[in-house]
């Protein structure tokens, strides 16, 4: 499959701020949300929904109704005959749905694809599977987030020991991590300055949340919520979640809620949707890779060489590295392997500052990673991460002039 006709119109694409769970999303429906933002986006891009001849729904949660997928959602927010279809790979869900919107652009299924990535980790269903086969008829039930993240259905370990068993395979120490983390910490702080000018490229801020039923204003938000204030000395505090490990609640991302979108275009449909058309978006290149069991941060090694490979370039030709990181793990043993400078990596943020809502966090990467490139004059930049299941997915996006 040829990427050499597929874009990113540059600026069609937003995220919401990301905000912990149980906070000022947790009353809203991922779906329904993700559609009232899209609408928003879209008209002030002077974009018209019913462009999209494709349409993808990221998402891994469940919400009230959301059997039918995208169709719901593209309808809500005006691309009222779009075809669509749901797709979930967990953490990796926005890589994997950009490689989707993608494919179908390069061999002509679509000329201009929604990707909807949308999540909400608050409020998550309390699922129960009837099984008249059961002991007195009962069935088996599970809480769909907190569950799974606590019991791998192959071996039954948390998402927590796949952090400490490759802390232990690259030898990574307590101290490496604390370093990490506050360094992406301090990187962060680089897209609130001069007002969060980084964030507003393609974030609306303030944010007006809305009330449940989408009339009205339900509060404001200045920007993300969630993100604590990390220094040296509080990180090392913290004492290990599992005892005599390297993991701690410093070191590791937090469960969010939002919700970001990308526009993916034929050549001939970028340059009418972007709102700089000197700019050019390609997406090169992709990659996925699944790697042993209970080893899941190790895997976005793997799918990093792969998208590499297909889009032709090597690290040495990459500018900006994004990774998605629920443990600074993922990064110290990413830089171990490739020797890449680890403290270079996520400039602006990331998932382990600004969290981690499944589906969207991905999708928000990607957007900053952009930007990052376009900061720097264009160039080759790679995006990589983990997901349930020990897998992984990675891309390559250049920038240049068109």
């Amino acid at each position: 499959m040829s990427l050499t006709n597929v874009e990113i119109p540059y600026g069609a694409y937003w995220s919401t701020p990301f905000v912990k769970w149980q906070g000022s999303f947790q009353h809203l429906h991922a779906m329904k949300f993700a559609a009232y933002v899209a609408k928003n986006e879209l008209t002030k891009r002077d974009i018209d929904p019913t462009v999209f001849d494709s349409g993808i729904l990221g998402m891994t949660i469940a919400q009230y109704q959301s059997f039918n997928g995208a169709p719901w959602p593209l309808y809500e927010l005006g691309a009222v005959n779009t075809p669509g279809h749901i797709l979930s790979q967990v953490c990796a869900t926005g890589a994997r749905g950009l490689f989707t919107g993608a494919s179908e652009v390069a061999l002509g299924l679509a000329q201009v694809s929604l990707l909807l990535t949308a999540d909400r980790c608050s409020n998550g269903p309390h699922i129960y599977y009837p099984n008249s086969a059961g002991p007195g008829g009962t069935g088996a039930s599970e809480d769909q987030v907190l569950y799974n993240m606590m019991n791998d259905p192959i071996a039954g370990h948390s998402m927590m020991q796949t952090g400490e068993n490759v802390a232990a395979k690259f030898s990574i120490t307590r101290e490496e991590l604390d370093e990490v983390s506050l360094r992406r910490f301090e990187q962060y702080q680089d897209a609130l300055k001069d007002g969060q000018a980084f964030q507003k490229r393609y974030m609306t801020l303030p944010f007006s949340v809305p009330k449940p039923n989408f009339r009205g204003e339900a509060s404001i938000l200045a920007g993300d919520e969630g993100v604590f204030p990390t220094t040296a000395e509080g990180l090392a505090k913290l004492k290990p979640v599992m005892e005599g490990g390297v993991v701690t609640y410093g070191n590791q991302t937090h469960p969010a809620d939002g919700n970001a979108a990308i526009v993916i275009a034929s050549s001939e449909r970028a340059q009418d949707l972007s709102s700089n058309p000197k700019i050019k978006v390609s997406l090169r290149g992709f990659g996925q890779a699944r790697t042993e069991l209970a080893f899941m941060p190790a895997a976005s090694i793997e799918a990093a060489y792969r998208a590499l490979e297909h889009a032709g370039v090597t690290l040495k030709d990459i500018k900006a590295i994004k990774t998605h990181n629920p443990f600074a793990i993922n990064d110290v043993a990413f830089a171990k392997a490739t020797g890449v400078d680890v403290m270079t990596m996520n400039n602006y943020g990331c998932s382990l500052i600004w969290g981690h809502p499944q589906g969207p966090t991905g999708t928000r990467a990607v957007i900053e990673l952009i930007e990052e490139l376009v900061i720097l004059g264009g160039g080759y930049g790679l995006f990589t991460g983990c997901a349930a299941g020990d897998t992984a997915m990675a891309l390559v996006v250049h920038v240049g002039d068109r």
